[in-house]
């Protein structure tokens, strides 16, 4: 097991410097994974996760920064010899070998026993369901299973660092959430380093110690799933991460209170107090979904429902803000089932004004809270 240190690492594509694309690669990442951890790199598709995956894997060179697995800088370190294990979105399997030949593999590269080799895929074939394929060949299996096994090679292995590139996107939802609940055991278990890739959030979520969330190559806040979760550093992570994504909503200060759509919402003073807004001034507000709910008592946004989503032990809804204009705000919010309103109803929902977010409407960084 070891720590993973990148230090200003970028990778440009598209040229060289100062006319490279910079962009489409990945631009001055600096973070460190503490010994054992789990961190998940999240962001939008572009965004560079896997980048960074593959220069820690060795698979792309930086094109400057420095990059340490332990203490040893590892930038002229071939990927073979990082000892890491990655597990790649398409597979990389042997068609040649059974599912028991590829999950063996790196364990006799390695020349360890075969007593060792045996328990370790009988583990893993058992863990991640797949003991019963073990006879069968790449080419037998489906995209599901392929996936189950790439990942198993890389499990056996036991390596200092894991490195996982989206590696449950192949499979169903049931076992989806079973193999992210047998991951979270595993590391627990094994404590080897992990850095995981996804775009999954309920993945970032469930499974790190620590986000890294990136935009356009760059990094926008590193923190625990909680802290992006409840203090996004901007308006991207903040519609990122959760689901449904925080409603956001354009607003002009009127000297009193904010204007959406033609309604009136009123401004906290705490907002006041610590944003001094002058009269006319633009901004988004942000309210997540469970922070709305259908009132009788107090107006606060006025809205026309357009789609009821039932999910069991609760309801989604959205809807839009009646306005004369051709693009109406929207907002989602949930209710209780025997809430449930029909789409085309009018009502009333009272947001909860300690939890409302104010972004700079230009930036899309976060003015409040701090």
């Amino acid at each position: 097991m070891a720590k993973v240190r990148l230090e200003g690492i970028t990778r440009q594509f598209g040229g060289v410097a100062p006319r490279a694309t910079v962009a489409a690669g990945i631009t001055d990442i600096t973070f460190e994974v503490p010994d054992g951890q789990f961190w998940v790199l999240i962001g939008p598709s572009g965004c560079g996760k896997s980048t960074i995956l593959r220069t820690i894997a060795g698979l792309e060179t930086a094109t400057s920064g420095d990059l340490y697995i332990g203490d040893c800088l590892v930038n002229q370190i071939p990927a073979r010899q990082r000892d890491v294990a990655m597990v790649f979105q398409n597979y990389a399997l042997y068609p040649h070998m059974s599912v028991a030949e590829n999950l063996a593999f790196g364990l006799q590269m390695r020349r360890v026993d075969a007593k060792t080799t045996q328990e370790r895929i009988e583990t893993v074939a058992e863990m991640l369901a797949i003991d019963h394929l073990l006879d069968r060949k790449p080419g037998q299996l489906s995209g599901g299973q392929q996936q189950r096994v790439a990942l198993g090679r890389a499990i056996a292995r036991q390596p200092q660092v894991f490195l996982l590139d989206e590696p449950l996107s192949n499979l169903d939802a049931q076992l989806r959430d079973e193999t992210r609940a047998e991951l979270k055991r595993l590391h627990q278990q094994v404590g080897i380093t992990t850095i995981y890739v996804t775009h999954d959030q309920v993945e970032a979520m469930t499974l790190a110690d620590q986000i890294v969330v990136l935009d356009q190559g760059r990094i926008q806040q590193i923190a625990d799933p909680q802290t992006i979760y409840g203090s996004p550093a901007n308006r991207l992570i903040a519609t990122f991460l959760g689901s449904p994504p925080m409603n956001i909503l354009a607003a002009t200060y009127d000297g009193t209170a904010f204007q959406i759509g033609g309604q009136t919402l009123p401004c906290p003073e705490s907002v006041q107090a610590k944003l001094q807004p002058l009269q006319g001034q633009h901004y988004d507000l942000g309210i997540r979904s469970e922070h709305l709910q259908i009132s009788a008592d107090v107006d606060h946004l006025k809205v026309e429902i357009s789609v009821v989503e039932p999910l069991g032990r609760e309801v989604l809804v959205r809807a839009v803000l009646p306005t004369s204009s051709s693009r109406s705000p929207e907002v989602a919010f949930q209710c209780r089932p025997d809430q449930c309103p029909r789409v085309g109803d009018r009502l009333s929902l009272t947001l909860d004004l300690k939890q409302l977010f104010i972004f700079d409407q230009q930036t899309g960084n976060t003015l409040h809270p701090s």
